[in-house]
C-alpha cells in the first residue's frame, strides 16, 4: 500500500470503510480517533463500534450513525505525548 494512499467508504452514514489506518488512539460509542497515513481522522457519532480491525493490512470497519469526519491539521504527526489526557495530545 503506498504511504500517502487513504481510501474511506461510507455507507448510509451507518457503516465506514477505512484503509491506512496505523492505530486506533482512542474510542467511545461517540467518538473513535484513529491514526492514518494522512494524519488523524476524527469520528463522531452514536452507537458507533469498531466491528473489523487488522492494523497489519491497515484496515478498519466502523458500525453505528456517523455524524462527522474531521482530519487534524497535524498531516502525519504521530501521537507521543504518553500519560497526556487526549484533548491535550489533539491541540499540540
Amino acid at each position: 500500500m503506498p504511504e500517502s494512499n487513504q481510501e474511506l467508504t461510507l455507507t448510509n452514514r451507518e457503516r465506514l470503510e477505512a484503509t491506512g489506518v496505523h492505530q486506533v488512539v482512542s474510542f467511545d460509542a461517540g467518538e473513535i480517533i484513529l491514526e492514518t497515513q494522512i494524519g488523524l481522522l476524527i469520528l463522531r457519532g452514536e452507537g458507533m463500534h469498531i466491528t473489523h480491525l487488522d492494523l497489519g493490512a491497515g484496515e478498519l470497519v466502523v458500525q453505528g450513525l456517523i455524524t462527522s469526519l474531521e482530519y487534524s491539521e497535524e498531516r502525519g504527526k504521530k501521537l507521543k505525548a504518553k500519560g497526556k489526557n487526549i484533548l491535550e495530545r489533539l491541540l499540540k
